[in-house]
């Protein structure tokens, strides 16, 4: 009875890990094939589209692809400072910034803060849940490691500019900018890019909070620093 159990609970094991190595084959081939062809759709993408369809039946995102050097040096600058000043120097991870969030986790007691790069904000956003957990954030590092190990930080720049949550149903720079400065991610003047990296964070409710003082607080930082943000060309 016990080996016929233990042969069973084998058996389980082999499938289950069988199937996490297919879901890494499968997400690998998807970072491959993106490496020159542009995601038309992300798992974030999906979760927003589902959520304003469940408020309002047909409804569609705003969203439109740009090249890279479509989009405004201004914009580029900004996100970098804003989100991963270190971007162009680390290979995916930023150890003081992951240093940081394990205190911070640790002092609260759970998982609220991620040190992120914005390499891993698109793992995330790519194929991924906004739900914090450990087993998410290990995932979001393999896959991070296939991003790094695969394309450029040009690529790595230009779709996540592309893909990234700005607002209900808000989704890469062009649209984003059409929303709030009815302008092109190309024409982004300083400040305005400014204030539109600063909503990167928290996009939803940003977009209507958009006097707060923590939000002006973050536009100020960002115009203050920008300037010194290291992009690829």
């Amino acid at each position: 009875m016990i080996r016929t159990l233990m042969g069973w609970l084998g058996k389980a094991i082999a499938v289950a890990i069988a199937l996490v190595l297919l879901y890494q084959v499968w997400i690998f081939a998807h970072v491959l094939w993106w490496i020159d062809h542009n995601p038309k759709s992300t798992a974030f993408m999906a979760a927003g589209l589902e959520r304003q369809q469940d408020k309002k039946p047909g409804a569609e995102l705003r969203h439109k692809w740009v090249p890279y050097d479509r989009i405004s040096i201004n914009l580029k600058r900004a996100i970098v400072a804003a989100e991963d000043g270190k971007f162009l120097s680390h290979e995916g991870f930023d150890v003081e910034g992951i240093e940081a969030a394990v205190k911070k986790n640790l002092k609260k007691g759970k998982l609220v803060a991620g040190g992120s790069t914005i390499s891993q904000q698109l793992a995330k956003n790519l194929f991924l849940t906004g739900e914090r957990s450990f087993i998410r954030k290990g995932q979001e590092a393999v896959i991070t490691l296939m991003i790094e190990a695969t394309w450029s930080k040009r690529r790595i720049l230009e779709v996540y500019l592309n893909v990234i949550e700005w607002g209900n149903g808000i989704y890469g720079a062009e649209a984003a900018a059409r929303r709030y400065y009815k302008t092109s991610a190309a024409k982004l003047s300083r400040n305005q890019a400014a204030r539109m990296a600063a909503m990167v964070p928290n996009p939803r409710w940003y977009e209507n909070n958009r006097s707060s003082r923590a939000y002006q607080r973050r536009v100020a930082v960002i115009n203050r620093y920008m300037g010194y943000a290291r992009v690829p060309r």
